[in-house]
């Protein structure tokens, strides 16, 4: 059971350089899952620990607005949409000079069991 984790989390963190917080993250809930895993065999069936950990879908765009001198910025802007397995996407946006990428799909990845936990039939994702 452990060398599934660790295959998956070596392989996660190959696929997102630079992602600390989402690996972190991806981390925390493998290594939480490992007795269950060991007890219900047939949660490693399917890749269903890698359809969780991947999205589905990553946007990265630009935002350009007018700020209240005139001057004209550029920022970046993020959309991850984890699992919609069970609905649609459901996730925030976070506002931040800080938000990057790899704190967005920390986020996406979290609110995959937030909204699960709801009993409402919605995935996970989340904007920044």
């Amino acid at each position: 059971m452990k060398h599934v984790i660790e295959r998956l989390l070596h392989s996660t963190r190959q696929s997102t350089p630079g992602q600390a917080e989402f690996y972190q993250a991806v981390e925390e809930v493998l290594v939480s899952l490992e007795p269950l895993l060991a007890s219900e065999p047939k949660y490693l069936h399917n890749n269903v620990l890698e359809r969780l950990v991947i999205p589905e879908r990553q946007i990265i765009f630009r935002v350009v607005w007018m700020d209240d001198s005139g001057k004209i910025q550029t920022n970046i802007g993020y959309r991850v949409q984890f699992n919609s397995a069970i609905g649609p996407y459901k996730g925030g946006l976070r506002f931040h000079p800080s938000v990057n990428l790899g704190i967005v799909k920390f986020l996406g990845f979290e609110q995959i069991f937030k909204n699960a936990l709801t009993g409402l039939q919605i995935g996970g994702g989340k904007g920044g």
